[in-house]
């Protein structure tokens, strides 16, 4: 009991200095014809940004440990929510008006399953605003998840707790690391804030047959980020997904689930930079606002040669105004001109994985 105190106390202490040196960073809302785009942005606008596009049950907040890792070293991270589109052509249409409305015309992209999938569709029909992906736990077709999901013509239709029930199936249930059930937990927390429009688009987005031409890009410009355990995406389709791109960097993980991104942070953080060097994105750590990378204060400016890939790294510690018929709107935490306020979920996801850390080492 004694140990648990004084672990608890620790834990309590590094979560105050963590939180008052966290970073204002808050959820925006951008209105864009008929879609909603929910989305976080931080770090230096001088820099080309790395747009994550989650999975089917993910969120814009699921990139949380890449947003506070990676701005705090200069890059530009932008995490977004999938909005409500119903086919893969309104969803590339969609995409590069909200890249517009940012005044963004070449992008880095991040994409998880459903979110890789998607990327390599825009970097198909888009080819010039694409500039590299980062493809993790993804696929280049739907044919397998539109047999196994014959009912789907009825999606539109069904109870919102179906809906979740059915996507929550997906994710492996039984004994994790430590680390990966936090990550579960996490997203598990996500996919009940999902309305039966979020949830039924997505469905209808992973099940509608297509599959992915040929891409423009490079493969020296692609790095396929895929974990050797267990995946909701079968191995054959990823298997597919190495054998297109037979030239891409490989970032292999031995474990991290479907979630690595939450479950191996600091793994997936470090290849991501590896990445973004390679491909010629340089960050910059003078342009951080708030805090630098040793925590003292930072400037509050606002404004290619690569790594080689180790298959285990260790581990390594606005928008321009709307046009007619575009409405922005913002959330209302944080002073003005600052980035507002981290997420409570996002704090208490932080909180809860320490937590869990720390139970864990005392029991």
């Amino acid at each position: 009991e004694e140990a648990e105190f004084r672990a608890m106390t620790l834990l309590t202490a590094k979560v105050t200095v963590f939180t008052s040196r966290v970073w204002c960073v808050h959820v925006r809302v951008i209105s864009i014809g008929s879609k909603l785009w929910r989305y976080y942005d931080f770090g230096p606008k001088a820099v080309p940004p790395l747009i994550c596009i989650p999975g089917i049950a993910g969120t814009a907040d699921v990139y949380y440990k890449q947003i506070m890792s990676l701005s705090m070293k200069g890059y530009r991270v932008i995490s977004i929510d999938v909005p409500q589109v119903w086919n893969h052509h309104e969803w590339i249409h969609s995409f590069e008006k909200f890249l517009d409305s940012m005044n963004i015309h070449h992008v880095h992209i991040c994409g998880t399953s459903l979110g890789g999938f998607l990327a390599q569709i825009f970097a198909q029909y888009r080819p010039r605003r694409v500039k590299s992906l980062v493809l993790s736990n993804t696929f280049l077709e739907t044919h397998k998840f539109a047999a196994a999901m014959p009912w789907s013509p009825l999606v539109s239709w069904t109870p919102s707790f179906l809906l979740k029930r059915y996507l929550l199936t997906g994710i492996r249930d039984g004994p994790h690391e430590p680390f990966i059930a936090d990550s579960v937990d996490f997203v598990v927390g996500q996919v009940e804030t999902l309305s039966r429009e979020d949830l039924s688009s997505r469905l209808i987005l992973n099940v509608n047959v297509a599959s992915v031409g040929s891409l423009s890009l490079p493969d020296s410009f692609i790095t396929i980020m895929d974990t050797n355990d267990y995946s909701a995406v079968p191995r054959q389709l990823k298997d597919q997904v190495n054998e297109r791109y037979s030239s891409a960097k490989r970032a292999v993980l031995r474990t991290g689930g479907d979630f690595p991104f939450l479950s191996r942070p600091d793994e997936v953080n470090l290849y991501l930079q590896l990445h973004l060097r390679r491909v010629g994105v340089e960050p910059r750590p003078d342009l951080v606002q708030g805090f630098t990378r040793d925590g003292s204060s930072g400037s509050s400016n606002d404004h290619e040669d690569g790594n080689s890939f180790d298959d285990h790294p260790k581990d390594d510690g606005d928008r321009s105004s709307g046009s007619d018929g575009r409405k922005t709107e913002h959330s209302e935490s944080g002073p003005p001109n600052s980035d507002g306020l981290v997420p409570t979920s996002i704090v208490l996801g932080m909180v809860s994985s320490a937590l869990h850390v720390s139970l864990c080492a005392c029991s």
